[in-house]
């Protein structure tokens, strides 16, 4: 019986030790949020992909953040159909909530209502800071 109760004794120190030890390592530090950038900043953009499901037209693609040094903060990206006189007819947007930090890639998908006089499409980017230089990449 004195076996097991020093046998727990001995149990009860190593894991007051472990304990104590593992409260001295320091937490691992969180990851470091960039500033955001101004004006004009470059965002690479993969070749949308558009279907049709009968009642909306969904285009999807991925952004990637090209800078290597801030995030852009507040992206919209909006879309904007025309018919074949160039009238605008509908469109859809997207808003990221949080910035779009250094070399970042996130995936868009713009829901667009159908309208029989859609004839095609154009998109439009920019940043609660300042403008985008959109280009067109080959993949991400």
């Amino acid at each position: 019986m004195k076996g097991l109760k020093d046998s727990l004794l001995a149990l009860a120190g190593v894991l007051v030790l472990v304990t104590a030890a593992a409260a001295q390592q320091p937490a691992a530090a969180p990851a470091r949020l960039a500033p955001p950038l101004r004006g004009d900043v470059e965002l690479g953009y993969t070749k949308p992909v558009t279907k049709n499901d009968g009642k909306f037209i969904t285009t999807t693609f991925k952004v990637k953040n090209l800078s290597t040094t801030g995030a852009i903060a507040g992206l919209k990206i909006d879309e904007f159909w025309y018919d074949k006189k160039g009238d605008p007819v509908t469109g859809g947007s997207f808003r990221n909530r949080k910035p779009l930090q250094p070399g970042e890639i996130i995936e868009i998908t713009l829901k667009t209502p159908i309208n029989k006089q859609m004839d095609r499409n154009q998109y439009k980017f920019e940043h609660a800071n300042g403008g985008i230089k959109p280009k067109l990449v080959p993949k991400l």
